[in-house]
């Protein structure tokens, strides 16, 4: 089996007091991180014996993770496994990145997000320049509100050329055209995210080929549907694996509508869906004015 999972454990404190997230500042007792410890290892010990399966990970956690050695030790052990195709980590970067050294870079790759204010801008870019000179797969992106607009475009004109900066349109932003223009500059695949993706009855790779697991094991197709598969640890989600329309109106996370089928973002991001890199023949770095930046060789999706 070639399965694709995301998991998202109890983890929900952050280092960061970023005030579009719920999670900022938040702290985690003693008690709480043991359970989140615990509940990593768990998992991780179970995907490192499905010899028999494919697997491809993507840890989400609401906080920050990789500030915790154990989600540090679960990447660098599962990325050696040869059964694990990619693993990856939605991260601030804030960690150190020393620790990646020991990992098996042709499997790990990290999506990284810049938060304006909260960290040293200049600390930021080297931490991305360090990963560049490492070798590490990764994107970095912002969030698309308008005071973080010249953030990004320096963030742009500095990184280096290869690597691909996303753009989250910001929850409950309208973005008018002249707006959506600027950010697509610096993303030309910002127009994926600029509006909800319609969703209802639609053919999507969740609850198929790709699933959600919390701390506790529980499966379900994605992060944003509610109704249980099973449970991971004792095999009863297998039965539930089929495909599926999706059930809820519109789709707005990226790490939901990625999946959907009527989106052409498997061949956008063929061989990268997990750390959100376009495929090679999609992303090519280009020098304008002394910047780099990406061409994206397909037209922009309708709203």
């Amino acid at each position: 089996m070639d399965l694709t999972i995301l998991y998202r454990g109890p983890l929900a404190s952050c280092d960061y007091d970023c005030p579009y997230c719920p999670f900022a500042k938040r702290r985690d007792s003693r008690a709480q991180l043991t359970a989140d410890r615990a509940a990593l290892e768990r998992f991780a010990d179970w995907a490192a014996a499905q010899e028999g399966d494919r697997l491809s990970l993507l840890f989400t956690p609401w906080g920050e993770g990789l500030v915790r050695s154990w989600y540090r030790r679960a990447l660098v052990e599962l990325s050696r496994l040869p059964h694990i195709r990619r693993v990856a980590i939605q991260t601030n970067l804030s960690c150190r990145t020393d620790w990646l050294a020991a990992a098996d870079l042709d499997t790990l790759a990290l999506w990284c997000t810049y938060h304006p204010g909260q960290t040293p801008y200049d600390r930021f870019l080297a931490k991305c320049h360090d990963l560049a000179a490492r070798g590490v797969r990764h994107s970095v992106g912002v969030v698309g509100l308008p005071e973080h607009l010249e953030h990004a475009r320096r963030l742009r004109a500095e990184l280096p050329e290869q690597v691909y900066l996303w753009v989250n349109a910001a929850e409950g932003h309208t973005y008018t055209d002249a707006e959506a223009d600027e950010w697509t500059v610096l993303d030309p695949l910002f127009p994926y995210s600029r509006h909800p993706h319609r969703s209802a009855g639609l053919p999507c790779r969740t609850g198929e080929s790709v699933i959600s697991v919390d701390g506790e094991g529980t499966v379900r197709r994605c992060h944003f549907v509610r109704a249980e598969l099973g449970n991971l640890y004792d095999g009863s989600y297998r039965g539930a694996l089929r495909p599926r329309a999706c059930p809820l109106a519109v789709c707005d996370c990226h790490i939901g509508y990625v999946h959907l089928e009527t989106l052409p973002l498997y061949d956008v991001f063929a061989g990268g869906v997990l750390e959100r890199i376009p495929a090679p023949d999609v992303l090519r770095d280009t020098v304008s004015g002394g910047r780099g930046g990406i061409v994206v060789g397909m037209p922009s999706p309708p709203p």
